[in-house]
């Protein structure tokens, strides 16, 4: 990969975020003269109605980062219009309410497809490569391997991507000289995902119950619950990678294998050395994805993407930030 972005201007929307904030140190490090713009909502102390934050972003998340912070929301034009004092060459679009389970279907289809139109307006006056998240929500209970085009989706959280993804293929088709990408991101794990809170991924939560001294807590039958879970480290390489894709479009990026939610606490178990008996209880929802698998051989022809962590490698390597992160104060 003959990625160079110094000398180049980069927007990160929802860059104070997991994956926003993931890309921004790897850039900065990699990149050191590259000019890099984060803009996000951060934190307040908003909920849904399902009593999550509304906003994930957290400046915990930045300490260290060198680029310029922009605290602002996405759906307000004034706010984006601090955006044209700057002659941007790359756009991350990841803000959005990513809870899979709210039900604030007016608040989530005008923060994630409203804001779309101006952030790809951004993309077209500027001429900058814009990579944005979709997710693997839209498949909804459809089942694996879940393959480009197969949507189906089963929250709010998912139409919105889906929708998303519907106004980025009419982007591509009718601005054909755009680079218009789009990444489904399958269960993502890994550091700077402590701030999720309770949609953080199940890595961190048994991780966290683990080192309580707790049995890690799963749905009964959770042997046979399967999911496609993918390492941060390989999701930021997708992102860099969608920045030189052979072609624009829409493409899946998650491990292509997997896993159990047994096999994430036996692992964790094997690398704390404990030996908890797992606590099982009945699954509590409706409409719940039972096997996750991406096909990623289109994002392999295009992309050149090849995940490089297995489950196992993954946590290993996560083990020191969910240490750390334990007993955190929020």
């Amino acid at each position: 990969m003959n990625a160079d972005f110094n000398d180049k201007t980069i927007l990160i929307t929802g860059g104070a975020g997991f994956i926003g904030s993931n890309i921004a140190f790897f850039l900065q490090n990699n990149y050191p003269n590259s000019k890099i713009i984060i803009f996000d909502i951060f934190r307040s102390e908003k909920t849904l109605v399902n009593d999550h934050l509304k906003s994930f972003g957290h400046y915990k998340n930045l300490v260290g980062f060198k680029g310029d912070i922009i605290c602002g929301d996405i759906t307000n034009e004034k706010d984006l219009n601090i955006l044209k004092d700057y002659k941007i060459d790359f756009i991350f679009h990841q803000a959005a309410i990513s809870d899979t389970r709210a039900q604030n279907q007016e608040i989530i289809i005008k923060t994630n497809v409203n804001s779309f139109y101006s952030i790809l307006e951004i993309a077209r006056k500027n001429d900058a490569k814009i990579i944005y998240a979709s997710s693997a929500a839209t498949y909804g209970l459809n089942p694996s391997p879940q393959k480009i085009g197969d949507d189906a989706p089963e929250n709010p959280y998912g139409f919105s991507k889906y929708a998303m993804d519907q106004i980025a293929y009419r982007y591509i088709k009718t601005h054909k000289n755009m680079h218009v990408v789009g990444l489904k991101f399958f269960n993502v794990y890994g550091e700077r995902e402590y701030f999720k809170d309770k949609t953080s991924s199940m890595v961190i939560q048994l991780g966290h119950q683990i080192l309580a001294g707790k049995s890690p807590r799963l749905f009964t039958g959770s042997d046979k619950i399967m999911r496609d879970f993918v390492y941060i480290k390989d999701v930021v390489e997708a992102n860099i990678l969608a920045c030189f894709a052979k072609k624009t479009g829409i493409y899946n990026i998650g491990s292509g294998i997997h896993r159990s939610f047994k096999d994430i606490a036996d692992i964790l178990q094997q690398e704390l050395r404990t030996n908890l008996k797992i606590e099982y209880f009945e699954n509590p929802y409706t409409a719940y994805q039972m096997n996750t698998k991406a096909d990623i051989s289109l994002s392999q022809k295009f992309l050149d993407y090849n995940p490089k962590y297995s489950l196992e490698q993954g946590i290993k390597e996560y083990i020191p930030y969910i240490k750390q992160t334990f007993n955190w104060e929020d």
